[in-house]
């Protein structure tokens, strides 16, 4: 498998320790000292066997910071958007680049650089028996992650008609994507059994995926086949999910029960960093009647001292100290567009 890092994101709700030239998939959130860019590419190597194999999608403005992150990894295989466009142009751009180079019935499989993945191992297997299906059928396959609990944040796949089993592991044709659903629809997916989370990983022959995209999104895939990265500037917005896997009829779903976390705001620090406190401590905190709290500090120079506090998410670096409710964690891109409105708080993002 030739595996692709997708690693433009800005991560905005891990501001302010995510900033412009900081993003999420650069941070250590774990205290290992590995960013989740670096963890994600160990991960991965076991399915390419060597860096040469390896590739990551990223923007032009994180490459630099991509290639000293990762110095192991092959200049090349470091692909630059020169303007973010969502998740469709970035996977078709890659899929003609390592179709060149690899051809058409090479394995690719796309996966977000912020991921957290327990059980490694059986990780692998699930990606050995995604390649499997992808390489027998015309497959786009992609994971869906067994729900713990009714969540709101993500999109869930809901399984079709059992399509065989693949190393142990049962695969489905996908019936339909669903975009995040209220409280009420999270529970009746969850109750119902056959609906899983969208983990936003993606395996398939390139030749495939590269059929679909010149059916569903013909203007960009002429763009990019003619002009590659310079026209960008051209294309519009696009997700995969709504470009291709909302369409195609190609869609397989493997449910796969291993660890996962997207990381996607503060909130995930109290199931990445798993602990007997009352508070998840990443920073040196003193705390009097305080629990259900999430401390974080850059500099061991730094002290937290609360009283009184119950289910906040405190966060100090540099010159920013970040006071929250964990409940309104999603509105720091609020906060963000206030913050870039504001010419005193630029030099903050």
């Amino acid at each position: 498998m030739i595996p692709v890092i997708l690693a433009g994101g800005k991560g905005e709700r891990f501001w302010p320790l995510s900033r412009k030239h900081r993003p999420k998939q650069f941070l250590s959130l774990d205290g290992s000292g590995k960013s989740l860019l670096q963890t994600t590419a160990e991960r991965l190597l076991s399915l390419s066997n060597n860096w040469d194999g390896l590739w990551v999608v990223t923007s032009a403005m994180l490459a630099e910071g991509v290639a000293q992150q990762l110095p192991q990894m092959p200049k090349e295989n470091i692909l630059a958007e020169p303007e973010g466009r969502d998740t469709a142009p970035a996977v078709a751009w890659t899929a003609i680049k390592t179709a060149r180079r690899y051809g058409e019935d090479a394995v690719v499989g796309f996966f977000p650089a912020d991921h957290w993945i327990g059980e490694p191992e059986v990780f692998q297997k699930t990606l050995e028996a995604a390649a499997e299906l992808a390489m027998n059928q015309e497959a786009i396959v992609t994971l869906g992650v067994k729900p713990s609990f009714p969540s709101t944040g993500y999109g869930y796949i809901e399984q079709g008609k059992k399509a065989g089993n693949f190393g142990g592991f049962d695969a489905y044709r996908v019936a339909r994507f669903t975009e995040k659903p209220n409280r009420d629809k999270a529970e009746e997916f969850l109750a119902k059994g056959r609906f899983s989370w969208n983990g936003g990983i993606f395996v398939f022959r390139v030749g495939v995926m590269l059929a679909e995209l010149r059916k569903y999104a013909p203007t960009m895939m002429t763009v990019l086949e003619a002009m590659g990265a310079e026209g960008y500037s051209q294309l519009e917005k696009k997700s995969i999910d709504y470009a291709v896997m909302e369409k195609t009829d190609k869609a397989f779903v493997l449910p796969v029960a291993f660890g996962w976390d997207d990381l996607g705001d503060w909130n995930a620090l109290e199931r990445l960093v798993k602990g007997d406190g009352v508070n998840v401590e990443l920073a040196n905190h003193l705390g009097l009647d305080t629990e259900g709290s999430i401390f974080y500090a850059t500099s061991d120079d730094d002290a937290i001292v609360t009283i009184g506090l119950e289910d906040v998410v405190v966060v100090r670096d540099e010159n920013v100290t970040l006071i929250m409710k964990k409940e309104r964690s999603q509105e720091i891109k609020q906060v963000l567009r206030s913050l870039a409105n504001n010419p005193k708080f630029k030099d903050l993002l």
